[in-house]
């Protein structure tokens, strides 16, 4: 580095800890030498996160959050505005490319134990970030102003109104109105373009806290515990090598495979049958008519099953409402559930293993149960799959304390 390189930057770190932030988040953060695919979800939540935030942006330019011209703005930004078409598409495509790269963070979550001690406050940092992500989805469903943005957005903002009550009031509440209107639209398209920056600020304090108790790895054990000393440092676990450049190199190409199987679908296949832009939002919301079947996108689906699942009680459905809030709350107090002497699956008995399988499984088919119509039959496979999946964490105190488990090796396995 050249002497006039090496003064600017002593003349910023005096005034700002940027060599000190370098090495404390990257080139000399250790992690575990033995990471394997599964870390690569955690760097692509980070991306999505701001292709979702670009885009946003250049979206929000052309938008009209105005219940008479909603829908001619998207139209007019597919069709004249210069990239519009995919700006546009990046950011629909990204919305589920988003929950798709959390979900699959989250189960390696459950895979690794990343919940255990000392990670609690990281999970629950974790969650908090789902639900601000779900939040934020809920406002930007309805932006289009397409038959099937209004109408899906009246069924759950209709969900308030069974708070008993204070249930009308609500409803009233969240929507501005009697109904969902342009006073609607409006606070949906503020708190939409907000919540992203709430977001970034969550996301900062998860790396935070990450970084202080250390990364997780397959194995679930704490390198920061084992043996010091290795050949990048005397002071640093001997089972952990450096993030930058080991880490971003292989992080690096996680995103160019992301960004292969993005732009296919972005570029060819934008609707993804359906399940990315529904058909009938490419018709302007008429309250007049509602569309036959009324479903929320995919990634809400394992949750509105939920809701179906559940019979009204005196005309009420705010039984339901309780179940689907409390299969996402129910995981802030999974780092307590969790009773067996060792974190990773890989050394945990069989009886935690299928009942892991049969949770993945369940929520899966509650996915789908959630796209299909009202009938006997799904609603009885949604009260039994969403019966498995409420057993997995209110049984994971038993069959975790219970289950016999394998011997935990003292250092990490390649």
């Amino acid at each position: 580095m050249s002497a006039e390189k090496t003064e600017n930057l002593s003349w910023i770190d005096k005034r700002f800890p940027l060599t000190e932030t370098w090495r404390a988040h990257l080139s000399e953060y250790y992690a575990p030498k033995n990471l394997n695919f599964w870390s690569f979800f955690g760097s692509l939540a980070i991306l999505t996160l701001v292709i979702q935030i670009v885009t946003g942006i250049w979206l929000a330019m052309s938008y009209k959050p105005d219940a008479d011209l909603a829908f001619a703005s998207v139209e007019y930004i597919m069709r004249d505005v210069d990239w519009g078409w995919v700006i546009r598409y990046m950011h629909s495509t990204g919305a589920s490319a988003f929950f798709i790269v959390i979900y699959m963070h989250m189960f390696r979550g459950l895979l690794w134990g990343s919940y255990r001690k000392p990670r609690e406050l990281l999970w629950i940092i974790g969650v908090v970030i789902y639900l601000v992500m779900m939040a934020t989805a809920f406002f930007g469903y309805l932006l289009p102003w397409g038959q099937m943005s209004y109408w899906g957005a009246q069924v759950i903002v209709n969900l308030f109104a069974a708070v008993p009550g204070i249930g009308e009031d609500l409803s009233v509440w969240v929507r501005g109105d009697y109904v969902i209107s342009d006073a609607t639209l409006n606070r949906f398209f503020a708190f939409h373009f907000l919540l992203p920056f709430l977001l970034v600020g969550l996301v900062f304090m998860h790396i935070v806290a990450l970084h202080h108790v250390g990364s997780n790895n397959p194995d679930g054990i704490e390198i920061k515990q084992g043996p010091k000393g290795n050949k990048w440092s005397d002071k640093a676990p001997a089972d952990g090598i450096p993030f930058h450049p080991y880490y971003t190199v292989k992080d690096l190409m996680g995103v160019v495979v992301f960004l292969a199987l993005f732009s296919v679908v972005m570029f060819f296949m934008p609707t993804f049958g359906g399940l990315f832009l529904e058909p009938p939002n490419f018709q302007p919301a008429n309250p007049m008519q509602t569309p036959a079947h009324i479903a929320p996108v995919w990634y809400f689906t394992p949750f509105y099953a939920m809701l179906r699942a559940v019979p009204p009680m005196w005309d009420s459905q705010f039984p339901g409402v309780v179940v689907m809030f409390a299969a996402i709350l129910i995981l802030f107090v999974l780092p307590w559930l969790d009773r067996s002497p060792v974190k990773s699956m890989r050394y945990k008995g069989p009886i935690f293993k299928w009942a892991t399988a049969i949770f993945a499984v369940s929520f899966v088919v509650l996915a789908w149960l959630g796209m299909q119509p009202v009938s006997d039959l799904y609603t009885l496979l949604a009260q039994i799959f969403t019966t498995l999946y409420f057993a997995y964490f209110l049984l994971m105190p038993i069959y975790s304390a219970l289950d016999k488990t394998k011997p935990v090796p003292e250092r990490v396995t390649s």
